[in-house]
């Protein structure tokens, strides 16, 4: 945190007031210290006690509350086994069903053999689900439920939601610690955890889309920023560092064994690393712990995914090695006038950035990875480096979640008046961290500046120089991917409530610091209380319910009128749920980080596009396929607009006009045929003699292919 530069004395034992040190020259809320070391020590440890205690209980009630929205919203507890199912959209259903799958089997190692031999996932194919998805947790609770005696008491869809909301009490709660720590004062702690349940909207979704990765991954990311924090502490004593290196370890390794994306998330922390360390605003030898602990941590999650390569391709491990391999090549990067320095650090950039490339091409070359190629085709779309007409990267182009952060969402936020904190707090220490790498830049001895100016200079802690670099780099990345918006608006919420609550940013503009420093974060707690209290009752008391009749339906008769091993083409959504409530085979599905599989979902969305139906009747059957699905909502699909809609990014792909009032480019070509979805509903002989509807109602459409090729 931002303080005024002064000693400190060196202490042998790990108390309380390490944890959290009170600035004993300042009246604190609840950390008021009497005369007398023994009163001090004894209220330490009860302020400490009770935010501890205050903690938890924000931890839990966030849960509790997450928890009943969900069964309000869905009376969960009340509709049928397939509804709930059906609940889980998308790939959530996905995960949740390899859950089902691992209960299901008659043993446990029956159930491993069939994710480490799965041929239901994709069709004519045997594939490791435990290789190509971070599934290790619903493994990990599939083993829980069938060891512990609970299932008499606990259907395995509530202990599997509870683990995931129970997961949301300790996000909250190490949020909370995070500001504690940085601030020095619980009550910043009470401010973040109430900040983020009023933003709920913009913080969390877990509550809708309960398996999804992320809401396994983010809170021990949370855990992992909160260690780091704490880590990067000044005159930290040897049994403490090495407590939070473990706890550092476990965090980043569950983080990383729960998210696909992880990769590119640590990532931005290294980067945040490097920024820091080129600046010399952090111990080196500290940055190094971490960079080493991030490159452990892939490689380790690497082996439990049976050699993952899109993990031994990741920028992370090519950029970490470079980085430790540029300073062994620059010793004496630190030292040096100020314009020498500049030039070193610009030097080091470089070397590090070339290093990153080649390194990251090499591995690549060597183990033939195409498994992460969308992603960057899309980011060089979506940075203006071309334009493209690629299926897959214009498939992330159009997705809204994959879009530029809406405006509205700084209207919600600031509501709860927590952007309008945020900008106060950010705007102050970024000036402070900007004073600071100037110093350090301008003396690199450091200590003449101090000797010279004693109290004028205005120190930036390395915990707090993270925590300002940290929301820095994920503000720009939520502001270029909305879906990437809950990992820097949970840590708005800490590092907002820290500045209102840490001494030293008061003391910065005003002296009063005793009654301004509690005077606001009070105030805005009583704001957020009274204006959203009462719309959070409103929304306890609202009770709805799960509908969809078409999809039930669906799922209903493929259950009672395909055989078993009958294998289903359609969209990646709809066949997750096919796969989670029938236990149908599929030929694609929502998990998209695979070359091949990509190139299937395109083939089997051929279905939607201007085909033939003899061309797409080949193109099923190549994949084994009995059974098509045709929905509706694709076909005539309106949620988009042009050249976005489903139907467009094929035309496009295919080179074929766009449907519709609009212009095309001038080298798309009329099809020869017309749209598939659209044309086989006429039921002419064409299509007859290779598709036969065997279903239907008001959404979908089923085709049964005929044998023949």
């Amino acid at each position: 945190m931002l303080s005024v530069v002064r000693q400190r004395k060196e202490v042998k034992t790990t108390e309380v007031s390490e944890l959290f040190p009170e600035q004993e020259e300042h009246v604190k809320l609840g950390n008021a210290v009497p005369s007398g070391c023994t009163n001090g020590r004894l209220w330490k440890i009860v302020s400490f006690t009770f935010g501890g205690t205050v903690a938890l209980c924000m931890g839990l009630l966030t849960s509790v509350y997450l928890a009943t929205l969900h069964e309000n919203d869905l009376w969960f507890s009340n509709i049928k086994e397939v509804e709930r199912e059906i609940s889980f959209r998308t790939e959530c259903g996905l995960y949740y069903s390899y859950y089902k799958q691992m209960l299901q089997a008659p043993t446990l190692v029956q159930g491993f053999h069939g994710l480490i031999y799965d041929n239901k996932t994709e069709s004519m194919r045997t594939i490791n689900l435990l290789q190509r998805m971070n599934i290790y947790q619903e493994v990990f609770l599939s083993i829980l439920y069938r060891v512990l005696p609970i299932q008499k008491y606990l259907e395995p869809v509530y202990f599997y939601i509870y683990t995931l909301f129970g997961l949301q009490a300790i996000y909250v709660t190490a949020l909370y610690v995070t500001s504690w720590l940085l601030s020095g004062t619980w009550l910043s702690g009470l401010l973040a955890a109430l900040w983020y349940v009023a933003n709920r909207i913009d913080t969390t979704r877990v509550e809708f889309t309960i398996p999804l990765r992320e809401n396994w991954a983010l809170p021990f990311f949370a855990i992992q920023i909160a260690a780091v924090t704490y880590f990067l502490r000044p005159n930290l004593q040897p049994p403490s560092e090495r407590l939070m290196l473990l706890a550092i370890f476990i965090s980043t390794f569950l983080f990383s064994l729960t998210w696909q994306f992880n990769q590119f998330m640590m990532l931005m922390q290294a980067l945040v690393l490097f920024v820091l360390d080129s600046l010399d605003m952090l111990p080196a030898v500290k940055a190094t712990w971490l960079y080493g602990i991030q490159i452990a941590s892939l490689l380790l999650v690497c082996i439990l995914q049976f050699f993952n390569s899109m993990i031994l391709g990741s920028l992370l491990i090519s950029f970490n090695l470079s980085v430790l391999i540029a300073r062994k090549l620059q010793r004496n990067l630190k030292t040096g006038s100020f314009l020498n320095r500049i030039g070193k650090l610009l030097l080091h950039l470089l070397i590090v950035l070339c290093f990153t490339l080649f390194l990251n091409n090499i591995i690549k070359k060597i183990l033939n990875l195409k498994s992460d190629e969308h992603i960057f085709k899309f980011l060089k779309a979506k940075f203006g480096f071309g334009a493209t007409r690629d299926f897959d990267a214009n498939l992330y182009l159009c997705e809204e979640a994959f879009g530029l952060l809406p405006l509205n969402t700084f209207e919600r936020l600031s509501e709860t008046l927590l952007f309008y904190a945020y900008v106060f707090v950010l705007s102050i220490t970024v000036i402070a961290a900007l004073v600071v790498a100037f110093h350090k830049l301008s003396d690199p001895a450091n200590q003449q500046s101090v000797s010279k100016m004693g109290k004028c200079i205005v120190d930036l802690k390395p915990e707090t120089a993270y925590n300002v670099i940290h929301t820095i780099l994920f503000g720009f990345l939520a502001l270029s991917t909305m879906r990437m918006k809950y990992l820097w608006t949970s840590h708005m919420c800490v590092f907002a409530s820290f500045g209102l609550c840490s001494p030293e940013i008061w003391e910065l503009l005003l002296k009063s610091i005793c009654i301004i420093r509690y005077s606001v974060p009070i105030a805005v707690l009583l704001y957020l209380c009274y204006k959203f209290w009462p719309g959070m009752m409103d929304e306890l008391s609202e009770l709805r319910e799960f509908y969809d009749p078409d999809t039930v339906e669906l799922m209903n008769w493929i259950k009672s009128n395909t055989p078993r091993k009958a294998v289903f083409a359609g969209s990646m959504q709809l066949l997750a749920g096919v796969k989670l409530c029938t236990g149908r085979t599929l030929t694609n599905h929502p998990h998209y980080e695979d070359s091949s599989l990509r190139e299937r979902t395109k083939a089997v969305y051929q279905i939607y596009a201007k085909r033939s139906p003899e061309e797409v009747h080949a193109l099923l059957r190549s994949f084994g396929t009995d059974y098509v699905i045709l929905e509706d909502s694709i076909c005539y699909e309106r949620r988009h607009h042009r050249g976005c809609r489903l139907r467009d990014l094929l035309d496009i792909a295919n080179g074929h006009t766009m449907d519709g009032p609009g212009e095309n480019d001038p080298d798309l070509k009329p099809a020869d045929h017309p749209r598939f979805c659209q044309e086989i509903k006429r039921n002419l002989p064409s299509y007859k003699a290779h598709f036969t509807r065997v279903f239907q109602n008001k959404t979908f459409h089923v085709y049964k292919l005929s044998k023949k090729k």
